[in-house]
């Protein structure tokens, strides 16, 4: 059975021998234990290519110390990580299989094999609040590493680590400015295992902040590297089941497939139509998952706001299970998916996409002379969708021409999103009004589909010989809801399609 930890920590080059301040006078520290002494060994394990550690990832089976075991690291922004750690087991030195597969999205069929034996000599000590409870640990680390593979290189240092076991931030950064006041400093790598591979890793690129004197091309290529990088951090989470994440990585697939859409005169869109397309599909798959989630969240929580009296029959148990199985139908389709051939390939091609992508002409101007065009053609589909939406005939044309309006407004919010860090104020708040029409647009949207779906359940419940009445009331009140947001709808767009928010696209 896997562990699920999150580990906020900071860590500190030292000198051999440094000694530590004293530690108890730091916020809501009543006191310290130990140090207590710990000889931790520990080999570490990565593709030949290092395709884990270059993301940010550790994976690690250690011997020693209190939770010895195998421990995977995912990272979380923010000094924090996501910790998952199995029991050393009986399998050997073979990677579990739980955790091979929440890093698929990186190995891809690659094998992964030790690459670092990483010996660590702990003292530890552990500050302790008013009721004894533990805070944080502070940790002193003499480490001794041997890298594996074709050639070998050994290496030593001394290191301090800080990590939160029950305190907060106040406490991290009171500890923070303690320790660079007694000569210690932010360690330049995170993980040991980028220490001990030292040249073996490029040095990390510190890109220069975006402007509007930027290329067109570098500003697209940032987002949609952002969203790459966000979409496969979600994949251990969309496997694991975690809250949210299939909306997230939904979300960062939408997110690049409209890029890739909106700026064909950045990026040539002859050189992105295969990935386009399969960005489609993946999102398409996510969507079902999605989907299912979202009906099932919407109808529980109605017949939560409905009185008792008025839910007649068992209809909790029938909504239930009806979402039981859409539910696991579409996760065993996901995760398929997710462990398919033709996912890695996606992946290769958004890789290549970063180190090679098939720039036009314009993507060498400055962003302020070629962007504000690109959210402009957008923002104009949007217009002439809302207008047809405005004279189509009431009920099912409304509502359809307002789901296709719903799919530009998000297609302009994602533009301006992209572009806002070299455009600035302008664009942030043109993203922020389309996606207000979004927002609306989509919970119209959530009442449509949960209008069929009261009806389907409805006449399964009346064919069984149960009562009706209660999915008719749900019906009813999607009805209404359904008005309350069109109205609302119009509101938002006559706000959001104001010229002092889009004068800014020339």
């Amino acid at each position: 059975m896997a562990v699920n930890v999150n580990e906020t920590e900071t860590k500190y080059d030292a000198p051999a021998g440094a000694g530590l301040p004293r530690l108890d006078d730091l916020p809501r520290v009543a006191s310290t234990s130990g140090p207590d002494e710990e000889l931790l060994e520990a080999e570490y394990y990565d593709t030949d290519d290092l395709r884990l550690i270059r993301a940010g990832i550790t994976l690690r089976r250690r011997r020693g110390g209190d939770d010895a075991g195998w421990h995977l690291k995912l990272p979380l922004g923010a000094a924090t990580r996501r910790e998952i750690q199995v029991p050393l087991g009986r399998g050997g030195r073979r990677v579990p299989g739980e955790l091979a597969e929440l890093i698929r999205v990186y190995t891809r069929g690659e094998p992964l094999r030790p690459v670092a034996r990483i010996t660590t000599h702990r003292q530890r000590m552990t500050l302790l609040g008013q009721t004894g409870e533990s805070l944080a640990e502070v940790a002193e680390d003499d480490v001794s590493a041997q890298t594996l593979g074709g050639t070998t290189a050994v290496s030593s240092w001394h290191e301090v680590e800080v990590e939160l076991t029950g305190g907060g931030r106040k406490l991290l950064v009171a500890a923070d400015e303690l320790l660079r006041r007694s000569g210690l400093r932010p360690a330049g790598r995170s993980a040991k295992l980028e220490r001990a591979l030292g040249g073996e890793l490029p040095e990390r690129a510190h890109p220069a902040p975006l402007t509007s004197s930027s290329s067109a091309g570098q500003v697209v290529l940032a987002y949609l590297w952002t969203q790459a990088e966000r979409l496969k951090s979600l994949d251990p989470m969309v496997r694991r089941d975690e809250p949210d994440a299939v909306h997230q990585m939904r979300v960062a697939t939408r997110r690049l497939r409209s890029t890739l859409r909106s700026f064909g005169h950045i990026i040539r869109r002859d050189g992105t139509q295969r990935l386009a397309a399969e960005l489609k599909w993946l999102g398409a798959v996510l969507g079902e998952a999605r989907d299912s989630e979202v009906l099932a969240g919407h109808l529980q929580a109605a017949l939560g706001e409905t009185p008792a009296e008025l839910v007649i029959g068992p209809v909790q148990a029938r909504v239930q299970g009806h979402f039981a199985s859409v539910r696991a139908d579409a996760r065993v389709a996901l995760l398929g998916a997710l462990d398919s051939r033709r996912y890695f390939s996606l992946l290769d091609e958004l890789d290549k996409l970063m180190t090679q992508p098939p720039l036009a002409p314009q993507a060498a101007m400055p962003a302020a002379d070629v962007l504000p065009a690109e959210a402009r053609r957008p923002y104009r589909q949007l217009r002439r969708r809302m207008r047809r939406a405005r004279h189509a005939s009431p009920g099912q044309p409304t509502d359809r021409a307002l789901h296709e309006a719903r799919k530009a407004a998000k297609r302009a919010r994602y533009a301006s999103e992209a572009m806002a860090p070299a455009i600035g104020k302008k664009a942030s708040r043109f993203a922020k009004q389309m996606k207000q029409v979004q927002s609306v647009l989509g919970d119209l949207q959530d009442t449509v589909i949960a209008r069929q779906v009261e009806r389907e359940l409805g006449i399964t419940a009346h064919l069984g010989g149960e009562n009706a009445f209660s999915y008719g009331l749900l019906y009813g009140h999607d009805t209404c809801d359904g008005e309350r947001l069109r109205a609302q709808a119009w509101r938002t767009w006559d706000r959001a399609s104001r010229p002092r928010y889009r004068n800014w696209m020339h």
